[in-house]
């Protein structure tokens, strides 16, 4: 289900530096500033930081968070990357007028940003005289908000990708410079999509970054009636709604592989499911519990059965569901509770 192309759509690689720009770039290098906390921007930021026509002069990120089981503050992808290369990083809770005399007093020319965490203000979308632009890891207007490469495959998507805009100071709202379009593999989870879309931000930006410096760009305005909106998963979305298809449940578990997890509940404990897939050859009732000839648990959902390959109780390690179910009792008949899923898109910003 695509519902947004840009079929007449031409890239901006068909405009070309010539050797003496690119020897001027070289010898008077671009003062780039970042703003993100993802991990996903980690593999561009890396090539940028390797050409000698830019210099990556700033990066402003979250602050430190309570992770791990003792809680303990820790820096974000973004900020580690940017220690351990000797970039000059800050972390407010929230950027302002002192981030902004920051980017004036280091001369920053271009802002890039990717999976920050804030819609910007005016003072920082100005800040920088050559514009701030934005890398969203879907094809814009779909899949505007906080989980898109997360929604896109659980909703079913066969095609992805990445857009770089112009920021606006409406959420992912701003006219698009490019697109760099990725094939969603048939089995991919969501972390697999994640370094495959991190992947695709190195060749967008190689060909892009020039000519936002050059400000010599083509930009489209998005169609705001084909905009659609992702919210911020939650905990609870994890929980399996078997209404639900198999085929749905199924891209569900690989889309929330990392966060938020998938599990259903039974006597009391949250079981944890880390991979199913589709069982045609049983029909069961949503929600009820039976079993394969080789012992292999299988679940009634809205359609067929969905056959669990991996399962973790409370405490455990993820294991087949054969071998998790020669220690954990589960009765062939019974029926799991559970509740209807919330929709993953919004309708509106």
């Amino acid at each position: 289900m695509r519902l947004f192309l840009y079929p007449n759509f031409v890239v901006q690689s068909t405009k070309s530096r010539d050797n003496n720009n690119l020897q001027n770039m070289i010898s008077n290098p671009c003062r780039i500033g970042f703003l993100g906390s993802d991990e996903i921007a980690i593999p561009f930021l890396s090539d940028l930081a390797k050409k000698k026509e830019f210099s990556l002069e700033a990066v402003l990120t979250q602050p430190d968070r309570p992770a791990g089981r003792g809680r303990k503050l820790r820096p974000n992808p973004i900020k580690a990357w940017a220690v351990k290369n000797g970039c000059p990083v800050r972390d407010p809770e929230k950027p302002g007028p002192t981030e902004v005399s920051w980017f004036k007093k280091l001369e920053i020319e271009i802002l890039l940003v990717m999976a920050y965490g804030h819609i910007l203000k005016t003072d920082l979308l100005t800040v920088a005289p050559k514009g701030c632009f934005n890398l969203h890891a879907s094809l814009l207007p779909a899949y505007r908000g906080a989980s898109p490469i997360e929604t896109a495959l659980a909703l079913g998507e066969t095609e992805t990708g990445i857009t770089l805009m112009r920021v606006v100071p409406r959420m992912d709202a701003g006219p698009i410079i490019d697109l760099e379009r990725v094939k969603v593999p048939v089995s991919a989870t969501g972390p697999d999509l994640r370094v495959i879309l991190a992947e695709a931000c190195i060749p967008l930006i190689d060909r892009c970054l020039p000519l936002l410096i050059d400000e010599n760009v083509d930009e489209i305005e998005q169609d705001e009636n084909q905009a659609t909106y992702c919210r911020k998963l939650r905990k609870i979305d994890g929980a399996l709604d078997f209404s639900l298809s198999a085929e749905e449940l199924s891209r569900r578990i690989r889309a929330f592989r990392s966060w938020p997890g998938s599990f259903f509940e039974h006597s009391g404990n949250r079981i944890r499911v880390g991979d199913a897939i589709p069982y045609h050859q049983s029909l069961l009732k949503a929600g009820e519990i039976s079993r394969t000839e080789n012992g292999m648990l299988i679940i009634g959902t809205g359609t067929c059965a969905l056959r669990i390959n991996l399962l973790q109780k409370p405490g455990g390690k993820m294991l087949s569901s054969t071998d998790f179910l020669r220690g954990y009792k589960m009765a062939n008949g019974i029926i799991l509770d559970f509740a209807p899923s919330i929709s993953l898109l919004r309708t509106s910003d």
